[in-house]
Order: structure tokens, then C-alpha cells, then sequence
């Protein structure tokens, strides 16, 4: 055998599939993850399970009520400045296309298009005054996922992994399930640990009977096989010992070891079978519109008890298209918005309950955001109304549940037509200060030495938005 492994060798092996993420998971025992100094507070969440939704959600049309718009529809914005559009159609103001109603105890004004969600409003802490520096889907959702306009940087979830460490050392501490329709057009770079080390980026589960590519052989391994892969691990071991600093070859060890482990692990996660009847209804999955969603949270809410860290799920693939399989509702706002909030309303108002019924909701945080709003006028002529409208980065809404949190409330606001945040803006900075926070984290010490500078999520930006905290 030879005794040395150069380091292209080292790469070619490591980006084959199971082995890069296997090894990843094994070498973060030895990794140093965030140190005592960077906890700033006792932490009151434990994970947390991020709903993406990819395309833009059209605030105006479901947490942030604007009634001046119903008095104003079909009359122009007076303003004087140039408006930052993505297809540069200003047309006439136009009102919601959803009814607004007081929800719950606390008042809480939701529209009728999350009908289930709407009755958790007492569970919701809505933050009414996003604000994003993009117009464009790709660098907005760069910016709402690693704290910068451009790829290259470490993902929320993967600096929440680097910071708090593995629970469970049969499964990734940061899990990725994507929309059946597709990955986002950002791909993996969304969910990248970028210069972090490897270990702590996101895996990508998928449905069916291969959760992870490359998790089971291609065939059945007999017992002969058995016994050659046996004696060639004990052949490696022996070398091992003759050659301690040989950390490649234990390393490839390690990694086939941990690969027999998730061989095990992930489908015991990921079947639904231990699930009761009323559990996998009230989630959706028998249910054509709700089935891809409901395995997803069902499975997301298995993998957070596992101890998974973060788990984030997207809704919504990749922009444009016909019919559109995102939120990117130009076109058409009503139809569009009826058929993706349909996918989903159901199985996260089900997860939401679930978690609260199991108690995790306690040290579980629920994230639910989008990488911009909408237009509070049309994108059409502008002498018209036209269905849809257009990309609007200077204010939208998001909103988070579960542990250390406020329930029941709204927090800042945008103007009187929701075109941008007027009353406590909140950039996503200052969101991802406030999520690490809410994991006992201090922002400005969560910190990876990277080319000359010492880089964190929220870059020299982020104040925690503490108008939410419990």
C-alpha cells in the first residue's frame, strides 16, 4: 500500500459524494467550534428549522395590512426618486388581494391567505419592517442566507453549526430539503460553509430510498464482500499504526465508519411509518398540494429531535419558468400566491403545533422568511393596475416563532402603502444578530480568521432586534 496520499488524491476522494460529508462530520470532534467567550447569554434555543421561501412573499397580501391601499387603488405614488425595480414597471397602486382579520387573543392582523397559519397567530412574533439592499433574487438571497450580496461566505445555518457543535454524531448537524420542484438558482453555494471548515455546511437530503447520494452500494454486498471490506480495514489499521501521521488514511477510515452509521441513521429518520395516522394527516403528506411540504416538515421536525441542528427548508425552485414554481409572482400575484401558499400552509401550521404539543417549541426556533416583498403598485403601465408586482426590497415581512421569543406580536412597520420600512428597520444584519443571539451567541465574536480578516455572519454590521425577545 502506498504510504503517502498527495493532496490531489486527498480532493479527488473528498468530493465523491458520501465521503466529503462523512469525513466532515467525523473531523468536527476535532474542529474548534465557538468558545465559551463568544456565548453572551444563557442560549434559549437549542436548533432552529428555517422555511425559505424563494421568489419574494407579498407582504402587503399577508402580514402587513395596509387598509390605505384599498382607499388608494388605481392612483399613482407620488414620488420623485428612482425606484429600484427589477423590471422597471411602475403602474397604479393596487390593493391586497386577501382579506385581513385579528387572529388569536393577541389581535394579530394575518390575511386569509395562511388560513392555518393565521390561527397560530398567538405563537408568531412578525418582524413588519424587513429591508434588503437587492432588487435581484440572487444576490437577495445570498444576502438573507450568509449576510452578503455574493457567494463565497458561510451560510446562516452553517456559522449556527461552527457555533454550537453536534448533538448527534450519526447525522449532519445542518440538514437542506429542497423544494420536489428544484434547488433555488443560488444551488449550493445557499447552504455552503464556504471557508468554514466542511463539516459544518448543509446536506442535502432528498425523498425516495436514497436520502443521501451515494449512501448505500450500488449492489447488495455479499458475505465475501463483507469479509474483503474486513480484512482491508484491518490491512489500513495495522498501516495506521505503523504510521501515525498518516491522518488521511484514518480519516478515510473514519469516514467509511461514520458512512455505516448514517447507513442506519438517515432511514430510520426519514420513515414515517412509527408516525400515527392523525400526525402525518394534520402534516398533509396523502394530500397531493401539501405532500412535498408535509413530508418535509415532518421529516424536519424528526431530524431537529435527532438532534440535527439547523434544518432548512426551501419553498419554491428555481425562478421563472411557466407556470412559475417560486414566488416570484409578476405575472399574477393572486394566482400565484394561492397555489404556493397551498403547498405549504397546512404542513408549517402542523409543524408549528407539533413542536408546541411535543414541547420544543420552548428551545426550538421556527424561522419564516423570504429575500424580499413585493410592490405595493402594480407592475404594469403606468396608467394601469395589472395582476402582479414587482420585487420590492425596502420593506417586507418575516416572522420567527418558538424559543426566547414574544409571542403574539408585530414588530416595526413600513409606511401607510408598505413600500418601506419606516418604524425600526430591520436589515438582515440585524435578523441574524438577533438569531444567534437567541442561541446565546454575541455576533461580534462569532468569528473565523479568513484571508486577513476576521469574518462573521453579520460582517461589521448587526444589532439584535430586541424589541422580540421574551
Amino acid at each position: 500500500m502506498n504510504s503517502t496520499t498527495t493532496r490531489r488524491d486527498f480532493f479527488n476522494w473528498g468530493v465523491s459524494g458520501l465521503g466529503a460529508t462523512a469525513l466532515a462530520s467525523l473531523l468536527h470532534r476535532e474542529t474548534p467550534c465557538a468558545s465559551a467567550s463568544e456565548v453572551s447569554v444563557q442560549p434559549k434555543a437549542k436548533r432552529a428549522i428555517h422555511i425559505c421561501l424563494v421568489g419574494g412573499l407579498s407582504h402587503v397580501d399577508s402580514f402587513d395590512p395596509k387598509p390605505a391601499l384599498t382607499k388608494m387603488h388605481g392612483k399613482s405614488l407620488q414620488t420623485d426618486e428612482q425606484v429600484d425595480l427589477f423590471f422597471g414597471q411602475m403602474g397604479l397602486l393596487r390593493r391586497q388581494d386577501w382579506e385581513f382579520k385579528p387572529r388569536g387573543e393577541s389581535g394579530l392582523l394575518i390575511s386569509e391567505m395562511f388560513p392555518h397559519i393565521a390561527e397560530l397567530a398567538d405563537d408568531l412574533t412578525i418582524l413588519r419592517s424587513m429591508e434588503s439592499k437587492s432588487a435581484n433574487h440572487t444576490p437577495a438571497l445570498f444576502l438573507a442566507n450568509s449576510g452578503f450580496e455574493f457567494n463565497g461566505f458561510p451560510s446562516m445555518g452553517s456559522w449556527i453549526s461552527y457555533g454550537m457543535g453536534m448533538e448527534n454524531e450519526t447525522l449532519p448537524a445542518y440538514v437542506v430539503l429542497n423544494d420536489e420542484r428544484g434547488a433555488p438558482n443560488t444551488g449550493a453555494s445557499t447552504w455552503s460553509s464556504s471557508f468554514l471548515p466542511s463539516n459544518h455546511q448543509g446536506v442535502v437530503l432528498r425523498g425516495g430510498d436514497q436520502p443521501v447520494r451515494d449512501l448505500f452500494p450500488a449492489q447488495d454486498l455479499s458475505t465475501a464482500d463483507t469479509a474483503t471490506r474486513d480484512f482491508i480495514d484491518a490491512v489500513n489499521r495495522a498501516h495506521a499504526d505503523r504510521n501515525p501521521q498518516d491522518a488521511a488514511l484514518m480519516a478515510r477510515v473514519k469516514a467509511y465508519e461514520l458512512a455505516a452509521k448514517m447507513q442506519t441513521s438517515i432511514p430510520a429518520v426519514s420513515r414515517f411509518s412509527d408516525e400515527s395516522l392523525t400526525t402525518q394527516q394534520a402534516y398533509g403528506i396523502h394530500e397531493k398540494q401539501t405532500a412535498d411540504m408535509g413530508r418535509r416538515c415532518l421529516l424536519g421536525r424528526r431530524l431537529l429531535e435527532q438532534g440535527v441542528r439547523f434544518v432548512q427548508l426551501f419553498s419554491g425552485g428555481p425562478i421563472a419558468g411557466s407556470p412559475r414554481a417560486s414566488w416570484d409572482a409578476h405575472e399574477n400575484v393572486k394566482e400565484n400566491h394561492t397555489v404556493e401558499a397551498g403547498r405549504i400552509d397546512k404542513p408549517i401550521a402542523a409543524l408549528l403545533r407539533d413542536l408546541k404539543q411535543r414541547g420544543m417549541l420552548d428551545d426550538t426556533l421556527v424561522l419564516f422568511t423570504t429575500e424580499f416583498g413585493r410592490t405595493p403598485f402594480a407592475q404594469s403601465a403606468a396608467n394601469q393596475v395589472g395582476p402582479g408586482r414587482d420585487h420590492n426590497r425596502y420593506g417586507f415581512s418575516c416572522w420567527m416563532a418558538g424559543a426566547g421569543l414574544k409571542p403574539g406580536i408585530a414588530v416595526g412597520s413600513t409606511d401607510e402603502l408598505g413600500w418601506k420600512a419606516v418604524e425600526r428597520p430591520i436589515p438582515w444584519h440585524d435578523f441574524h444578530a438577533t438569531v444567534l443571539h437567541l442561541f446565546g451567541i454575541d455576533h461580534e465574536k462569532l468569528t473565523f480568521y479568513h484571508n486577513g480578516i476576521q469574518r462573521r455572519l453579520t460582517n461589521v454590521h448587526g444589532d439584535v432586534v430586541r424589541e422580540v425577545l421574551a
